[in-house]
C-alpha cells in the first residue's frame, strides 16, 4: 500500500514563493498518476497540478510547476508568485490511471500554505 507524506507548507507573504514535497513509500502500479490538490474550509476540492508515468504533465495553475524525482520518488510542487488566494491546505494524491483518466485512492495528511497580503 502507498503512503503519503506532504512536507514544505507554512506561512508566506504574497509575491513569495514555496516549494511542497510529497514523499510516497510502497508499491504502486505500473501505471499510476500523482497530483497536488488542495482545499480550504466549507470549498470544493480542487485540483492544481498532476503527473503521470508516462511523463503527462499538467498544471492547472500557471504559477505552480509539478515535478517528480524517480529516484527519491518524490513529487514536488513549486509555487511563485503567490496570492492570498492560495491559501489552502494542500494535499498530495496518487492512483492508478494516466493522463486524465486517473483514480486518487490514496492520500496524504495535507500541508497548510497561507499567504498573508
Amino acid at each position: 500500500q502507498v503512503q503519503l507524506v506532504e512536507s514544505g507548507g507554512g506561512p508566506v507573504q504574497a509575491g513569495g514563493s514555496l516549494r511542497l514535497s510529497c514523499t510516497a513509500s510502497g508499491n504502486t502500479s505500473s501505471d499510476y498518476c500523482l497530483g497536488w490538490f488542495r482545499r480550504a474550509p466549507g470549498k470544493q476540492r480542487e485540483a492544481v497540478a498532476y503527473i503521470d508515468t508516462r511523463g503527462f504533465v499538467n498544471s492547472l495553475k500557471g504559477r505552480f510547476t509539478i515535478s517528480h524525482d524517480n529516484a527519491e520518488n518524490t513529487l514536488y510542487l513549486e509555487m511563485n508568485t503567490l496570492e492570498p488566494e492560495d491559501t489552502d491546505m494542500y494535499y498530495c494524491a496518487a492512483g492508478p490511471g494516466s493522463g486524465t483518466s486517473c483514480t486518487y485512492n490514496i492520500w496524504g495528511q495535507g500541508t497548510q500554505v497561507t499567504v498573508s497580503s
